[in-house]
C-alpha cells in the first residue's frame, strides 16, 4: 500500500475509532480519556496491531493537542486573575511539592538510582497533568465551579515551576556545571517573566491586534500565534504548554470568547489524539515487571494529591464538597511526567518503564477520582454520622454527630447550584 494511502487509512480508522469510543464513554457516564489510552496501548508498540504509517503525524497531533488544551484553559482566566491566584496559592504550591515530590525521591533512593534518578522521579510524582485535568474539568462541566480557580492555581504554580525544574534536571543529566545550569535557568525565568509582563501590561493591545470580525482570520491568527509562542518557549527550555497557557491569559474580552468557540472542536480532536499517542508510544511488555512498585507509588500519591487539593480549597474558604472535588481532580499525571522521564532515561534507564506504568495508572485513575472522590467522601461521612447517632452521640437535638462541629465560615459559601447537586445529598449545603 502506498505511504499516503496507508496514512489516510490508519488516520481515518483512528479518528473514527475515537468517535465511537467517545460515544460509548458518554453512554456509560465515563470520561473517554482512559479508553483513549487503552486503545493506544492496544495498537501501539508491541500491541495487537501496531500503526506505523500514521505515527509521525500522530506525534505532531499530540503536541498540538496539549497546546490547545492549555490555550483554552488560559482563555478562561485573565492575567490579573492569574497573578491573584499565584499570590494566594503559593502556600498550597509548597505543600503540593512536599507531599508529592517526596514519595518519588524516596522511592528512587530506595531503588538505588542515585541523585539524578531521585530528582527525576520526584518530578514525575509531583506534577499533575494540566492536559488531562483540563479535559476532565470540561467533560464534567466544572469550569464554573468555585474550586476550579484553586485547581488551576495549583496547576499554574506547578507548570511555572517547570521553568526552574526542567533546566536544572537537564543540567544534572548532562553533567553541566553550575554556570551552565544557571544560564539555562535565567533564560527560562526571563522568558516566563516577559510573557507575564506583556499579558498584564499590554493584554488589551495584544487582543486588539489579534481581533478580527472574520472567524477564519481570527482562527488562523490565534492558532498561529499560540503554536509560535509554544515553539519558542520549548526552544528556550520553557514548556510549550506554559507558553500556550500564557497566550490564552494574554487574550481577553470578545477575542477570547470568539477564539474559545472556534478552537473548542479542534481542541477536542487533538486532545483525543494526544491521549491515544501516549498509549501508542508505550510498549505493553515493559509494564508487568514494574507494575507493583508503580502501583504502590500511584496509591501513595493519589492520597497525597487529594490532600493537596483539599488543603488548597480549604485555604480558599471552599466548602467540603469543593475540597474533595479539588483533591480528586488533581490526581492525574501525564505529559510533564513523561517529558521528565524522557530527559532522565539516558542517565537512569530504569526510570522509563516505571514512569510509564505510573502515569498510565494515574491517567486512568485520575478522571475516576475527579468524579467519585466527593461522593465517596460524602457517603463515608454519612455512614460515620449515622454510626455516631446509633451510638447515642449527637451534635444537638435532631442533629447528626459532627454536623455542626468544625464548620467554618467558608463552608457555608456554597459552590454553584449545579455543582451542589452533582453527586452529594441535597441536605449538604457546604
Amino acid at each position: 500500500m502506498h505511504d499516503t494511502t496507508a496514512l489516510l487509512v490508519e488516520l481515518g480508522s483512528v479518528i473514527l475509532g475515537l468517535g465511537l469510543i467517545g460515544r460509548f464513554a458518554g453512554r456509560i457516564g465515563l470520561s473517554p480519556i482512559p479508553l483513549y489510552l487503552l486503545a493506544g496501548l492496544a495498537f501501539g508498540q508491541g500491541g495487537l496491531l501496531p500503526l506505523g504509517a500514521s505515527e509521525e503525524f500522530t506525534a505532531v497531533g499530540a503536541e498540538i493537542g496539549v497546546i490547545l488544551l492549555l490555550l483554552l484553559l488560559g482563555l478562561e482566566y485573565s492575567a490579573s486573575e492569574l497573578v491573584t491566584s499565584l499570590k494566594t496559592q503559593y502556600p498550597s504550591g509548597a505543600v503540593d511539592f512536599v507531599l508529592n515530590a517526596t514519595p518519588g525521591a524516596v522511592a528512587a533512593l530506595l531503588l538505588g538510582w542515585g541523585p539524578v534518578g531521585a530528582v527525576a522521579l520526584a518530578g514525575v510524582t509531583w506534577i499533575s497533568s494540566s492536559g488531562v485535568i483540563a479535559k476532565v474539568l470540561t467533560d464534567l462541566g466544572r469550569l464554573g465551579n468555585r474550586e476550579t480557580p484553586v485547581i488551576l492555581g495549583v496547576l499554574v504554580i506547578e507548570d511555572l515551576s517547570m521553568a526552574v525544574y526542567l533546566p536544572l534536571l537537564t543540567a544534572m543529566v548532562a553533567g553541566v556545571g553550575l554556570a551552565g545550569g544557571s544560564v539555562a535557568l535565567l533564560i527560562a525565568l526571563g522568558t516566563v517573566g516577559l510573557v507575564l509582563y506583556l499579558a498584564l501590561r499590554h493584554g488589551r493591545l495584544i487582543s486588539r491586534a489579534v481581533s478580527s470580525d472574520n472567524p477564519e482570520m481570527l482562527l488562523l491568527v490565534v492558532l498561529g500565534l499560540t503554536v509560535l509562542v509554544a515553539g519558542v518557549a520549548q526552544e528556550l527550555k520553557v514548556s510549550a504548554a506554559v507558553g500556550a497557557f500564557l497566550v490564552g491569559i494574554a487574550l481577553s474580552g470578545e477575542v477570547a470568547e470568539g477564539a474559545r468557540k472556534l478552537l473548542t472542536p479542534l481542541r477536542d480532536l487533538f486532545a483525543a489524539v494526544f491521549f491515544v499517542f501516549f498509549g501508542l508510544s508505550t510498549n505493553p511488555a515493559e509494564i508487568p515487571p514494574v507494575l507493583i512498585p508503580a502501583a504502590l507509588l500511584a496509591i501513595t500519591t493519589v492520597f497525597t494529591k487529594i490532600a493537596t487539593g483539599w488543603y488548597a480549597a480549604r485555604r480558599a474558604g471552599i466548602g467540603s464538597r469543593g475540597r474533595w472535588r479539588a483533591g480528586g481532580t488533581l490526581v492525574a499525571r501525564g505529559e510533564f511526567s513523561i517529558v521528565i522521564a524522557g530527559l532522565a532515561v539516558a542517565t537512569e534507564p530504569r526510570i522509563g518503564p516505571i514512569a510509564t506504568a505510573y502515569v498510565l495508572i494515574l491517567v486512568i485513575v485520575g478522571p475516576l477520582t475527579a468524579r467519585w472522590t466527593q461522593p465517596v467522601a460524602a457517603r463515608i461521612g454519612a455512614w460515620r454520622a449515622g454510626k455516631g447517632t446509633d451510638a447515642g452521640v449527637s451534635g444537638g437535638a435532631g442533629t447528626p454527630a459532627g454536623a455542626g462541629a468544625g464548620t467554618k465560615p467558608g463552608d457555608v459559601r456554597a459552590e454553584p447550584v449545579a455543582a451542589q447537586q452533582d453527586f452529594a445529598p441535597a441536605a449538604d449545603q457546604s
